[in-house]
């Protein structure tokens, strides 16, 4: 009969911030100044003793909303084949269809999904990247978290400088302020702080319109800079497509998108020259991987955003070599740490995604829920399974 999967559990995490930090979004006032990523974590274990783990994440709202929806589906994971990672997908896609094939659900998939393919490299004994094919061992790059609007100039000048320092190869900083002279100003001193020999990249966190767009990006070409990262809302694909059509300075976007055809459309309309899926919003490792199938179909480079601990084994599978984003803010949840050195980062030589969670996550912990095949006198679900939950104050750090 093969391998089940014998329990299932889910947590509700807030991890916080060492100091809250503001993009473009804050600046014109549409979002809060960050202060804690919240992580929705999904632990599978299996009768013959196997055990994957996988995670999705929301800023500033939403993982209460994956939780639930992780809770209400979770329990038709036990007795799956956890090999069958595309019909599980499938199946509790099928379960919450009632609210769509995007957004919170998928994402609370995403999980799921994340987990089943940490399991599947475990009992493989190989790094996730090798299971899915590796082309290399490293990959470039770059940090973002040192370079948001909130920090004065002279402090991102020399966070750039200690990033570099550590291994890291490339610089991103934030730009999109109201005034976009201030934008200019910021960006020169970067560059002449850190060289033109460094590759430095932009982010306007979609505050732009078209117009706006277009007059940073020929006002920028001197820089010489990597890409120019969601210069307009994510959804404005004929608006990227002709920025990268009008340009020299590469386009880079699709962090915001959370289903495969809004993917598709960017790689169709050739709207981005760098696409950016991001795995957790996307709604696992099972829809990037069709989406990125595609952008090498179309010659694109992939960059996909944050996560690093999932990305480095995807962007390694990559055929073209890209960048994978540094941002350390989920680091304290694990107990591994990625390495870094020649401005790359080295795929983790470990079984799985290599990761574990560290002991003091359960401080974090809002909330978890947990169900087992195993059939107790107790059952307040159907099935044949138990349900275990504990909720803590759903109050926020």
């Amino acid at each position: 009969m093969g391998d089940r999967v014998e329990s299932v559990r889910f947590g509700h995490y807030a991890v916080p911030l060492a100091y809250a930090v503001s993009d473009a979004k804050v600046a014109t006032g549409r979002q809060r100044p960050l202060s804690q990523i919240d992580v929705l974590t999904c632990e599978v274990a299996t009768r013959d003793g196997l055990a994957g783990l996988g995670f999705s994440y929301t800023t500033r709202a939403g993982c209460r909303a994956q939780f639930a929806h992780a809770e209400e589906v979770g329990e038709d994971l036990l007795g799956q084949d956890p090999s069958d990672i595309g019909g599980i997908y499938d199946r509790l896609l099928w379960a919450g269809a009632s609210v769509g094939r995007s957004g919170v659900a998928t994402q609370a998939l995403a999980a799921v999904d994340v987990a089943l393919w940490d399991l599947k490299a475990n009992r493989a004994g190989l790094p996730l990247a090798k299971l899915l094919g590796a082309h290399r061992d490293s990959v470039r790059t770059y940090n973002t978290s040192g370079g948001y609007l909130q920090a004065p100039i002279e402090e991102i000048k020399e966070k750039s400088e200690r990033s570099l320092r550590d291994g890291i190869g490339g610089i991103k900083i934030k730009v999109g302020q109201p005034d976009t002279r201030e934008d200019l100003r910021r960006l020169a001193a970067v560059r002449e702080h850190i060289g033109d020999d460094v590759p430095l990249m932009v982010d306007a966190n979609q505050q732009w319109d078209r117009a706006t767009a277009l007059r940073f990006g020929r006002a920028v070409e001197e820089f010489g800079l990597v890409w120019i990262e969601e210069p307009l809302d994510a959804y404005d694909a004929e608006g990227h497509a002709q920025l990268a059509a009008a340009l020299d300075t590469p386009i880079a976007t699709g962090e915001m998108l959370s289903s495969v055809p809004d993917l598709v459309r960017l790689i169709d309309l050739r709207a981005a020259d760098y696409l950016q899926p991001d795995v957790p919003r996307v709604g696992g490792i099972t829809p990037y991987l069709k989406v990125v199938a595609l952008a090498d179909h179309a010659h694109l480079q992939v960059a996909p955003h944050f996560v690093m601990e999932i990305h480095v084994h995807l962007a390694a599978a990559y055929p073209r070599e890209s960048w994978v984003e540094h941002i350390e803010w989920l680091s304290p949840l694990f107990d591994e740490r990625l390495e870094l050195e020649g401005g790359r980062m080295r795929v983790p030589d470990r079984p799985g995604l290599g990761l574990s969670l560290a002991e003091e996550a359960a401080g974090w912990r809002l909330g978890e829920v947990e169900f087992r095949a195993s059939a107790p006198a107790t059952r307040p679900r159907g099935g044949g399974s138990a349900r275990s939950s504990s909720e803590s104050s759903p109050g926020r750090l």
